[in-house]
Formats: structure tokens, C-alpha cells, sequence
């Protein structure tokens, strides 16, 4: 039997034409001797707007359930994650050939390493994209480097949390996704900063599409209230956790 590595996706009627992008960045992905991927789609509302394009194939699993935005739409499709490593991807998102390879061998490679990020290029509408141009050199992101980072820079860290592939059972031990309208991705990439080493890879693991209906171009993203409450809460479960032991394998 192969061993998996999860893609997991978040989706709402809007974006979900964008499935098909995403569905062939999977297909072009080459992983190692024995490894294959599982999609793992969970809607975030129970509509008739997503099904239909969910592509068929069985290493797909769909499911819906009460809107409750992404990180609970995420947290929820945990329940059909196989395998070992959970790669985010987001579903108007799609990941350049050799992403889930590069990611396999990091975590499969380095036990000391829980979780994985990488270069990101934002797509924009007409085609072109766009890096960032200060990315972290490639290799180990240590304790506290992203939180420290994070609240230096208005709560804005040197790695992109869409970029996240994770060890399933630390995954699970965080409890998946915070419960935020909006940041938990961020929230979880604290979150797994503070208790476990991380690994950059310099090559690029993210097209980032950019378009007017994306969650973080509303309004209420920006809205100043909403966002202090969101930032202190996640910088409060970051420092709580960075408190604790060290997160370890088990060696055994």
C-alpha cells in the first residue's frame, strides 16, 4: 500500500471553478517510489454549487458540512486525512510541479523537522506573478523565529502559512485550524513555530491567485477591531505553547 500525503482544501461556491487549476497542478506532481496523494475536498456550507466540480477520481474524498469558514471547513476534513503528511491548498491555489515531492523528502528525511513551507509567487490576474523578495534562506526555521519575526513586522511572518505541509499527529494535537473568521492559517503556523522545528524550501510550492472574490480582499479582513482580536489571540497561543517542551518524534 502507498504511503499518502493529504492535500486538504477548503472550498465555498465562489471558488470553486478554480478546482479544475488546482486538480491539474495535482496531477502534475511526480512523488517518491511509493508515495501517492489524497485530496481531501470539504465544503464549507452544504450547497449544490461544489459537487459538480469536483473532479472524479478515486484518490478524491468530498464532503460538506455548516458554514463555518476555513479553518473549521479544514479542521473537519481531517476526519478523511490517511495520510502521514496534510499539505495545504487552498482551492483557488495551485502547486507548482515538485511540491509534494520536495515536501516528502524534508519530513521523511529529517525526524527533527515537523513541518514544511516554501516560496510563494502571487498570480495575478493577467497571468504574471509576483515573489517576495525576502525570503528566509533555505533550511531550518527554529522556536520562536516566525513569532519573533511576526511581532516585529505587524504581525506578518517571513513564511506564508498556505504554503504549510505538517506532520498529521501534530496537526492533531493543535486541534487542526484556530476557530477564527479569518488568520487561522496563521494562527496554526504560530502554533506549530512554537513547538516544533520548521524546514523553508527555496524553490517555489505555491501559485497564489489573486482575485477580487479571495477572502483576504474583503473589507471585514482589514477591519481594525476584528483584527487586533484576532492578533492577540493567536500571539497569546503561540507564546502559551512556546512555553512548553519541545514537541519530539517518536523515535521508537
Amino acid at each position: 500500500m502507498a504511503r499518502l500525503v493529504t492535500v486538504i482544501t477548503a472550498v465555498h461556491g465562489p471558488s470553486a471553478e478554480y478546482l479544475a487549476d488546482a486538480y491539474k497542478s495535482l496531477l502534475e506532481q511526480d512523488l517518491p517510489d511509493g508515495w501517492d496523494w489524497q485530496w481531501v475536498i470539504q465544503e464549507d456550507s452544504e450547497t449544490d454549487d461544489v459537487a459538480p466540480h469536483v473532479p472524479d477520481d478515486a484518490r478524491i474524498s468530498f464532503g460538506q458540512g455548516r458554514h463555518g469558514r476555513a479553518g473549521m471547513a479544514r479542521t473537519m476534513g481531517l476526519s478523511r486525512a490517511a495520510g502521514e503528511f496534510v499539505k495545504v491548498l487552498d482551492a483557488d491555489d495551485m502547486l507548482p510541479p515538485g511540491t509534494l515531492a520536495r515536501d516528502v523528502a524534508v519530513l521523511s528525511e529529517r525526524p527533527d523537522v515537523a513541518w514544511t513551507t516554501s516560496r510563494v509567487l502571487d498570480l495575478l490576474p493577467d497571468g504574471s506573478t509576483v515573489g517576495f523578495d525576502q525570503d528566509p534562506p533555505t533550511g531550518s526555521i527554529e522556536r520562536g523565529e516566525v513569532l519573533a519575526h511576526w511581532k516585529a513586522h505587524d504581525f506578518r511572518a517571513q513564511v506564508h502559512p498556505a504554503t504549510l505541509c505538517v506532520r498529521r499527529d501534530l496537526l492533531l494535537a493543535l486541534g487542526g485550524w484556530m476557530a477564527l473568521p479569518a488568520s487561522e492559517d496563521t494562527g496554526l503556523l504560530l502554533a506549530l513555530n512554537a513547538v516544533s522545528r520548521g524546514w523553508f524550501v527555496e524553490e517555489t510550492g505555491l501559485l497564489y491567485r489573486k482575485w477580487p472574490g479571495q477572502s483576504t480582499h474583503q473589507a471585514a479582513h482589514s477591519q481594525e477591531t476584528e483584527r487586533a482580536a484576532r492578533m492577540a489571540v493567536i500571539q497569546a497561543r503561540a507564546e502559551s505553547l512556546l512555553a512548553l517542551e519541545t514537541w519530539r518524534l517518536d523515535a521508537g
